[in-house]
């Protein structure tokens, strides 16, 4: 039970980072590749129905983490609350920022709501991007599972690297659902971008992945490299299939390296938090099992439907003037 639980968490992260990837991407890009407010209302208007659903995977993974490893959620939320506090309120922002924006007919109220939904994603793709890869490479953790340090410890250089994978990631990831989801020049651009953009932003995942496993990170960047390579022959769709292949390559790496880990101590191997030392009682997995077989299907149906109602493009043209 311990180890499904385990792979249950690390899928729903896949998810989370997946779609709130394009997320992030597409709120990071408002201000370079919408060059006036309506070029801006269809950039958000193509996540405009899907950006709260893709946080309801981050919402359950820590809710999982929570009653299944409460020994790995205590330790890493305790130690990297810092950063964690950041994100949070990145995220509460933006989210604020989507709703506000159109409230008033100001060209100077939509700017400074744009500014909060940029600077919000940015910081947001970075915070998640680090926590990911403390969780990976570790804390100094002493004997009782408490931090060592100031409470910049989880910030550290291989961690920043973690950030800045998820970021770049973000950024190519949400041109490409641009270009996959807009029609006319701001479909062109975008897709121009991505092109431009992505040996550059995609290489801290590599790096990252290297960094971790070694030479496994060939895989992951082969399917990045097809995915550029789609995008360059006007393939939108197969570049953003190839891409969330990438992030599912990147989190089994990952995830596998980190196995039979939940939090490795950097100061000492023996004070790491593993799957079977954090986990819940197997009642409790037992119970969340049932819960989650019956819940899940549900929810994946409902988030489907969703993506399927609004799929087709979006132009200027389908924006009102007021």
């Amino acid at each position: 039970m311990e180890t499904l639980w385990f792979c249950v968490i690390a899928l729903l992260w896949l998810g989370y980072l997946f779609l709130e990837g394009f997320d992030f991407g597409v709120g990071m890009l408002l201000p370079i590749l919408g060059r006036d407010n309506t070029e801006r209302r269809v950039m958000i208007n193509t996540i405009g129905p899907v950006w709260d659903g893709n946080e309801v995977w981050l919402l359950v993974a820590g809710g999982a983490t929570f009653a299944a490893f409460p020994g790995w959620y205590a330790a890493l939320f305790s130690a990297a609350y810092l950063p964690l506090t950041l994100f949070l309120l990145a995220l509460i922002g933006r989210g604020v920022a989507f709703e506000y924006r159109g409230k008033v007919d100001s060209d100077r109220w939509r700017r400074t709501w744009d500014t909060v939904i940029t600077i919000g994603s940015w910081v947001a793709a970075l915070g998640v991007g680090l926590i990911v890869s403390t969780t990976v490479l570790g804390l100094p953790l002493n004997a009782n599972g408490d931090r060592v340090g100031s409470v910049f410890a989880a910030v550290r250089w291989d961690t920043v690297l973690g950030g800045l994978a998820v970021a770049g990631y973000a950024l190519v990831h949400g041109a490409v659902f641009v270009a996959l989801k807009t029609e006319g020049d701001i479909r062109e651009r975008a897709r121009r971008l991505a092109l431009r953009i992505a040996p550059v932003a995609l290489l801290p995942v590599a790096v990252l992945l290297f960094l971790v496993a070694g030479w496994w990170a060939v895989g992951a960047a082969v399917l990045a490299v097809a995915a550029v390579w789609r995008l360059a022959l006007g393939r939108e769709g197969q570049a953003f299939a190839l891409l969330g292949l990438t992030i599912a390559a990147t989190v089994v790496t990952l995830f596998g390296s980190l196995y039979p880990n939940v939090l490795p101590s950097t100061l000492d191997s023996a004070y790491s938090l593993t799957v079977h030392g954090a986990a819940s009682s197997p009642y409790t997995l037992t119970v969340m099992t049932w819960v989650a077989a019956f819940g899940t299907p549900a929810v994946l149906i409902y988030q489907g439907w969703t993506y399927w109602v609004f799929r087709k493009r979006i132009g200027v043209q389908h924006i009102p003037s007021h």
